[in-house]
């Protein structure tokens, strides 16, 4: 019997077509790959039919790593590592992919946790929860820190979206697979850190007023829910 914690916030995907649809977003063919909180090893199967050169499966549930230790013990493409994501250092690592069912409670937190190591990420795809797909998406109106962040460091795109049927036990929302695609070229991650904190403190004042400038300039004279991505990144040039 498939048991979940709801400490640890565990919604098991069971469902095999929607596995095969997730690993689809990304070729993994000899590629090293890591999938965070594993579960029971559902998307586990579906990724190693994929041929990966190995599979890194990263998991705090004891059980549960004891079950998958016991489960892939003839399959040396598998190494299990008891830990927590968010303590987890990925700098060893590089052009790895990332395939993750993410734990719904903490999805944001592991997501910006991983935007520390795009030089050692390639792609990420994470199942998550669709009103968190939505506030990565710089595409839509409204910015927010996590949007912004996204556009520095990331191509982002939604693949699609996924029933609470297809998981034990039922989550109360829809869920959404994204795709972060890491940019190859220079960015300072702590100035854009910086300047979020900074842009988005206050929601409600002017830019300038946010940023601590005098200035003319009609963009500094926005609030920061009127301006659309293009227009922030042309602030974040003269920062």
């Amino acid at each position: 019997m498939i048991k979940a914690k709801k400490s640890l916030s565990q919604n098991f995907i069971i469902d095999k077509n929607i596995c095969k649809k997730i690993v689809k977003q990304t070729n993994i063919n000899n590629k090293i790959v890591i999938e965070i909180g594993p579960g029971y090893g559902f998307l586990t199967d579906i990724l190693l039919i994929n041929n990966p050169k190995q599979i890194l499966l990263i998991e705090k549930d004891s059980h549960l790593v004891l079950f998958l230790k016991q489960k892939y013990k003839n399959n040396n493409k598998v190494k299990i590592l008891n830990n927590d994501v968010i303590e987890f250092d990925f700098s060893k690592f590089k052009n790895v992919k990332i395939i993750s069912n993410l734990p719904y409670n903490i999805s944001t937190k592991i997501i910006l946790y991983l935007f520390n190591f795009n030089k050692n990420i390639s792609e990420m795809v994470f199942m998550i929860q669709k009103e968190v797909a939505l506030k990565f998406d710089y595409n839509l109106i409204k910015m927010n820190k996590y949007k912004f962040l996204t556009k520095i460091v990331s191509t982002f795109s939604i693949c699609f979206d996924v029933s609470p049927k297809v998981f034990i036990p039922k989550p109360k929302v829809y869920s959404s697979v994204v795709k972060f695609k890491f940019n190859k070229n220079k960015f300072d991650l702590n100035k854009a850190n910086v300047f979020a904190n900074l842009i988005f403190k206050n929601v409600r004042k002017k830019i300038y007023n946010n940023l601590r400038m005098e200035t003319k300039d009609l963009l500094l004279h926005k609030r920061i829910d009127q301006l659309s991505i293009d227009e922030l990144l042309t602030i974040y040039k003269f920062f």
